[in-house]
């Protein structure tokens, strides 16, 4: 799903209702919506895959400080919106 067809359908709903996420597509656990970010997604198979950032650009000096660097930067993926759960 891109971010136009998610804004398309999320359009269609209430704008005061909870997002939650599923832990996996089996709905083996449920959590609220934290916060999401921007980065690259890089598919290792059909249904899994890493997350980072598309450039060392991306990285606040908090982030630098807290370690992240070269190795969190994902430089062949593609594109994504990341979803952050609050568990």
């Amino acid at each position: 799903m891109t971010v136009k067809e998610l804004i398309e359908q999320l359009q269609k709903e209430d704008p005061e209702r909870l997002v939650v996420m599923a832990k996996d597509p089996e709905g083996n656990g449920y959590s609220p919506l934290s916060d999401f970010w921007t980065g690259a997604y890089k598919a290792e198979t059909t249904w899994y895959g890493e997350v980072g950032a598309e450039s060392i650009d991306d990285f606040t000096e908090e982030d630098l400080k807290a370690g992240f660097g070269e190795g969190d930067v994902i430089s062949d993926g593609v594109p994504a919106i990341i979803l952050t759960p609050i568990n």
